[in-house]
Order: C-alpha cells, then structure tokens, then sequence
C-alpha cells in the first residue's frame, strides 16, 4: 500500500484548529500531535505550519482587538514550536514583523516592550543567525514611522535593542565608507538686501511693551557687545557647509575660502571671550545644576536677530569649536576608503595644527570649566582614533581564537628518567641536585614515618607548659602581676593554641567577661591548677572565693592531710571516666545539674559525640559552681538522677 500523499489544505486546516486550541491551553503539545500525524517531510509541514500560524494572525488582527495579550500568545506560542523543531526557526519575526506592520504606534509599544524582554532568547544559537535580518529590517521599519522629535524615547529604545542585539563587530550599523550627511543643509539669509542686520529696531517691536521696574538689574538685557554685520553672519554660517562635506577643504579654492572665513570666526571668538560678566550668575548656576541638559541642538537657528546671543553662549560657541575639531581629525587621519588625492599638503597640516592649538585654548577660555570640558574632548577624540584604525583593518572581531597549532612551541628539554638518579650513589642515595638537599633527603629511608616518630612531637603537656604561671599564681610567692609570664603576648598567643588542643575548657561557653587576655589567663590557670596533679606546684591556688580562715596560712596541706569527701574537687579524670559512663543519657543528669535549656543547645553543637557532650555538661556545671563542683554535690546529683552505680564508682576512686 503506498503512503498517502501530502495534502497542503488539510495540514493547513489541522495546524489552525491546533494552534487556536493550543492558545487557550497555552502549550504546543497539540501542535506537536498532529505534526507528528500528518504524512509528509519536515520541510512540508513546517511551511504549512508557519502559514497557519499567520493565519491565526491575520484573524486576530481583523478582529482589532485594543489588547496585545493574544498577539503575544500567539509569538509564545510560535517560539516554543521552533525549540520543539515543528517550525521554522523566521516564524516568530515574520509574526512580530506582521504585528508591528498592521498596529497603531502606541500598541507598537507595547510589543515592542516584548522583544525588549526577550533579547536573550533573539541572541540564542536557535534564533540569532535566521532573524537577526528581520529584526534589522523591522526596527527600520519601525524607526521610519517614528518621529525624532515627537517619539524621541521609542527611537532611542530601538537603537539601544539594536546595540544589545548585535555584537559590536557587526558591520551593518557602521559607516564603512566614511559617508557624510549631505542632506543636512544649514539653511540662512543669502540675500544682503534683506539684511536687518546694522538697522536701529524699535524697542516696542512685535508688542513686546516692558513696563519700569518689570525687570530687575540681572534679567536686563545686555548690550551688544559684539560687532556684527551681514558679512560675519553670512561667513560664519558657511563654514556649516564644510563641516557637511569636509571633502571640500581638499579642493584649491574652496580650502582658500574656508581659511579666510575660519581665520575671522575665530578671531571673534579670540578677541570677544566670555566671563562672568556676560553670563550672569544666575545662569552660571542654572547652567551647572542642569548638568548640560539644555544643550541640545537639534537644528541650528540662523536668525539674525539671534546672532548676538549666540556668539555670546558659551555653549553655542563649545559646539562650533569641537565642530572644527572633528573636521580636522578627518583631514588629517587615514581612512580607509578616502580618496588617494585627499591629502593635505605642508602648508595645510601646518595651518591645521596651529588652528587645532587655538582651537583648545578657546575651549580652555570658555566657562564654566573650560579645562575640564577641553580635556574631556580631546580624550574622545584620542579614543575615536582607534576606532578609525579598527575600521581601517576591516572591523576583525574582538575575540582571539588561538587554536592548538598556534600555540607557540617552547624548546623543551628532554628530563631524566628517574632510574637515571635514584639510588645511583654510594648507599644507594637519591640525589636531589644540591649537596645539603641530598644529605637531608637521605637522613632516613623513610622520611613519612619520620615524621610521626615520637622525637618530631614539640607540643608540651598542660602541666608542663602552665607549671610557671601556677606557681606564679599562688599568692605565697609574691609574684607582682607585671612580672607573670600570662602578661606576655607570646606567652599568651602559645598558651592559647595548647589550650585549644589539650583543654575541654578552652571550647566551653561562659557568661563571664574578660578585660583583657591576661585576666582570661589567669582564670584558666585557676581551674588547671585544680585538676593538674598536686606534685607539680608545691602549693594550693588561692582563689578569692574561698574564706581565709587560716590568716595568711598556705593554702595546702600535706599530701598525708588529703581532704574530706565534702571538700574533694571533681578532678579532670572523674570526669571523663563519669562522662563514659553517661554517654547519650546525660541529659538526664543535667536537669539535676540544674543547667539552663539554651546551655543544653550549645552543648549539642558544640559537638555530635555523646560522650565528648556528656564530658562539656560536666565542664560547665564545674565552670559555674567553682568550688562548690565538689563530689559530694556529683554524687547527690547522680543518685537524684537513678544513676546510683556511677555515684558509688565515684565514692570509690
């Protein structure tokens, strides 16, 4: 049986009822159904799907709905068919270019808004090759239609899309070629009898009637300070025509005019300098608070009777003179597709460079920040010259590939293998190229297991370490405080990092405060000399918390006196074999231990090991009693909490 034929109206039929379901579910599983059931090639149905989905368009469209949300589905829609492969990949530009083409400019808008957002998925390897020439073309289009002056933002939205859109090698938005504007014509009065120029006009002219006292000392007008005649105004907005077509300046008699012009222009503008007395202060001010807002000149005012206050605006007159800037950077760079008799000759370069010269220091002149704005410019057109050198060399891209061949190959020379120096000397020695290295490597066969031996251990034990601060601590030996060893910052930095290491008390939390390290110091001594061996100081610390009965007695007594049950300190090691014994039922103690609930969690982060929580509980109820951590008070405790096996263990010991 042959397969049946492609059927172009069928197909057409069944993608549109598709897509008109598809809207309302807003999913393209429907279009991807019947894709795949209708007989024919890709190609086939992919055309067919796209005229489909313009049909559903052109229907919308006469439906002339105020809203663009069904527009938008529709594009959404179109773009999830073109990652799902049942749609060519130009389909929703051909849909946006359809849209944009067929709606008011203030819906225009709002689509546009729309390819605003979805730049990203334009800029993807599915969509970036087949509609970058759509978009270009729709965004003419669309620019075409727009007026510079009325819909100054959307103009401005558009060229911004275009620069994040196409990457910054792309041709089609550059002047290749060095084309000027020849339509921008700067239109003036050429006829000198129509002049007014020189003419004595009335002071009530068009009505304007000023009565006394309506303008104060500031807002009054000043006087022409500027001597201007036809001859000035007619020169002056010639020069216009030059920086329209600067090619003119390489022709004989045209570059004789434009120097003879140029020449008296600047003249004026050298002799008559603006200061502070022809711009009032009131608009120096409003002039730096704007921040150049109001310079912006769209087309030039050729009046005559405007002549005057425009030589007399510092920012008319910055205008003209970065004109005269640019001109002479064209004359003088090299552009690529310039003419080979566009060359100036000795005599013009020099010119140019001495007008360059005072062209800068007439900018320097003008306020407000003359320096500044001088400097500014010049560094603009410093960069612009790299641009032209980019342009000159064909627009390469900004990004290097270096493949693997161009690598640059480095003189390599050939390493010993290794049984060509191990073990090749007298007792079979391992020669590391330098005699001590040698002796060094070849002090043992082993050198991993030397360092874990025993003799490579340098940390001290705690009785070693604080056996001078004890012994310094006790009040019988009349140790000054500026004299013990915990005020030394070296003393204190090393006693710090063996307490971390060998010390449970270092880690535990505690509410008492310490001015300094030393004070923290001499607390810690205190609790070691408590659970430390009583062989190591000869005497007993005192503590402040214990009642001098004795009157200045020492505080120990003789090893053969050992104190009462009642009086005996919990020592380090009852409490580590009490905390063994514990284990995960230590919480059970702790509330005879009367320890808070926020103790409790700390404890519980302080570490995840039983027996290493249990052993901290102990640690903080013997931080917080002092003295009182006895083990009578223990064994009470334990007995309280049903662990009366632990408390006779610790009778016992």
């Amino acid at each position: 049986m042959s397969p049946s034929l492609f059927n172009f109206v069928d197909a057409k039929e069944k993608f549109t009822t598709a897509a008109r379901h598809a809207l309302g579910g807003k999913t393209c599983k429907q279009l991807v159904n019947v894709f795949n059931q209708i007989p024919g090639n890709e190609t086939e149905k992919k055309t067919t799907l796209d005229q489909a989905l313009r049909g559903v368009l052109g229907d919308q469209i006469d439906e002339q709905k105020t809203s663009c949300d069904d527009y938008l589905s529709l594009i959404y829609l179109s773009i999830d068919a073109v990652t799902e492969g049942i749609c060519s990949a130009t389909a929703p530009f051909v849909l946006l270019g359809d849209v944009l083409d067929c709606l008011p400019l203030d819906l225009c808008d709002k689509i546009f808004s729309f390819v605003e957002e979805n730049v990203s998925t334009w800029k993807s390897s599915s969509f970036y090759t087949a509609g970058k020439n759509y978009l270009l073309r729709m965004c003419n289009d669309l620019l075409r239609r727009l007026s510079k002056s009325q819909n100054t933002v959307f103009c401005g939205r558009i060229q911004l899309f275009l620069a994040r859109l196409f990457p910054l090698s792309e041709k089609s938005g550059l002047n290749l070629q060095s084309q000027f504007n020849l339509d921008n014509v700067t239109v003036f009065n050429k006829n000198e009898q129509e002049t007014t120029l020189g003419q004595k006009t009335d002071e009530k002219e068009d009505g304007m009637e000023v009565e006394e006292g309506e303008m104060g000392e500031d807002d009054a007008p000043a006087s022409c300070s500027i001597p201007i005649d036809y001859n000035l105004y007619r020169k002056f907005w010639m020069l216009q025509d030059y920086f329209r077509n600067p090619l003119q300046c390489f022709e004989k008699f045209s570059w004789i005019t434009f120097v003879k012009y140029s020449d008296e222009t600047l003249a004026v503008f050298k002799s008559y300098k603006l200061d502070d007395m022809q711009a009032s202060k009131r608009k120096m001010e409003e002039l730096r608070a704007s921040d150049g807002e109001h310079v912006y000149f769209a087309k030039f005012l050729t009046s005559e009777k405007l002549m005057d206050l425009q030589l007399s605006d510092s920012n008319f007159r910055r205008h003209i003179l970065v004109q005269y800037l640019i001109l002479f950077q064209y004359l003088k760079g090299q552009v690529k597709f310039k003419n080979s008799s566009c060359v100036l000759n000795d005599d013009q370069n020099t010119w140019v460079e001495d007008t360059t010269k005072l062209v800068y220091q007439l900018l320097r002149e003008i306020p407000p920040d003359g320096d500044k704005f001088a400097t500014m410019v010049e560094h603009i057109l410093n960069t612009e010259e790299n641009w032209n050198a980019w342009k000159n060399e064909g627009c390469p891209s900004f990004v290097k590939e270096r493949t693997v061949d161009e690598k640059p190959k480095r003189p390599t020379r050939k390493r010993q293998a290794p049984e060509d120096f191990l073990g090749k000397g007298p007792d079979r020695k391992i020669f590391m190229g330098n005699d001590e290295l040698t002796r060094l490597w070849n002090l043992n066969q082993d050198n991993m297991e030397a360092c874990k031996s025993d003799s490579r251990e340098f940390m001290p034990s705690l009785d070693e370490f604080f056996a001078e601060a004890i012994e310094q601590a006790d009040p019988v030996n009349m140790v000054e405080e500026e004299y013990k060893v915990v005020r030394n910052p070296n003393y204190g930095w090393r006693a710090l990092r063996l307490l971390s290491r060998r010390s449970p008390h270092f880690f535990q939390p505690t509410n008492q405060k310490f001015k300094s390290l030393a004070d923290y110091l001499d607390s810690m001594v205190s609790k070691l000399a408590k659970e430390l061996p009583k062989d190591i100081p000869s005497e007993e610390i005192k503590t402040g918390e214990e009642d001098d009965d004795d009157n200045g007695d020492n505080l120990l007594k003789d090893s053969n006196d050992s104190p009462s049950i009642q009086n005996k300190l919990v020592t380090n090691q009852q409490m580590d074999d009490i905390a063994a014994k514990l284990g995960a039922q230590w919480k059970t103690l702790a509330s005879h231990l009367e320890m808070k609930a926020a103790e409790l969690r700390e404890i519980e982060t302080d570490s995840e090991d039983v027996d290493m929580q249990a052993k901290l509980l102990l640690v903080a109820w013997q931080d917080r009693e002092g003295t009182q951590a006895t083990v009578e008070n223990l064994v009470t405790a334990l007995n309280a909490a049903g662990f009366s096996q632990i408390a006779d263990s610790l009778n016992e010991t």
